[in-house]
């Protein structure tokens, strides 16, 4: 697998938007990116990702801006325990709430011991994060119809709501995987470092 910086860019294929991600995996994974999308309203959302060597997340920073509003997140993983900590400028409900969307709720979460089980997080509309638990559990190498089941962390954008979400990975052929969560199920397919190439209804990569 490479090891050398990487550059990743993928189009929204659900709604006019982007993804532009920095990798480098010599050791772990260490990536920034911006996301930018139209819906629910349009932002511009910021990501800066780090992993230990064998790819479980050690912290992500993430800050989320519109119109008159903008929200940031910051999330530890020390000794199996999870720490968020966030803050928000203006009113992202409110302006939800003027493009005739419902409100977003609270960033982070009060309850961070019911993330306990989860080791990867899971950024809610970046193709980027499917990687983790690629990476980690080796599934590129796997036999077809190998099956992970996994909590994440998943940060929702442009809330950054935090809730735990289970999820699935099943192996396919030739390296991909089927990814599998409350009741959404979609083909992944990957590049030889388990990056998404295509992720069908959400991105495409370039």
């Amino acid at each position: 697998m490479s090891t050398m910086p990487k550059t990743l860019f993928w189009s929204r294929t659900d709604v006019p938007g982007a993804d532009h991600a920095f990798a480098a995996d010599r050791r772990g994974l260490t990536a920034r990116g911006t996301a930018l999308a139209v819906d629910p309203i349009p932002f511009t959302c910021r990501y800066e990702l780090r992993t230990d060597e064998h790819w479980a997340t050690a912290g992500l920073e993430v800050s989320c801006e519109g119109a008159g509003w903008l929200r940031t997140l910051r999330l530890e993983r020390a000794a199996g325990r999870w720490r968020a900590s966030t803050a928000e400028q203006g009113d992202l409900d409110a302006a939800l709430t003027a493009a005739g969307r419902p409100g977003a709720g609270l960033p982070g979460t009060e309850e961070p011991e019911r993330l306990a089980e989860a080791v990867d997080v899971d950024l809610s509309a970046s193709p980027l994060f499917n990687t983790l638990p690629v990476r980690r559990l080796g599934l590129r190498d796997a036999a077809p119809g190998s099956s992970h089941r996994i909590v994440a962390v998943r940060v929702l954008v442009p809330s950054l709501q935090v809730v735990p979400a289970e999820q699935v990975y099943t192996v396919l052929a030739e390296g991909n995987v089927r990814f599998a969560s409350q009741g959404f199920t979609a083909d992944l397919t990957l590049d030889a470092d388990g990056f998404v190439r295509h992720y069908p209804g959400l991105a495409q990569r370039h």
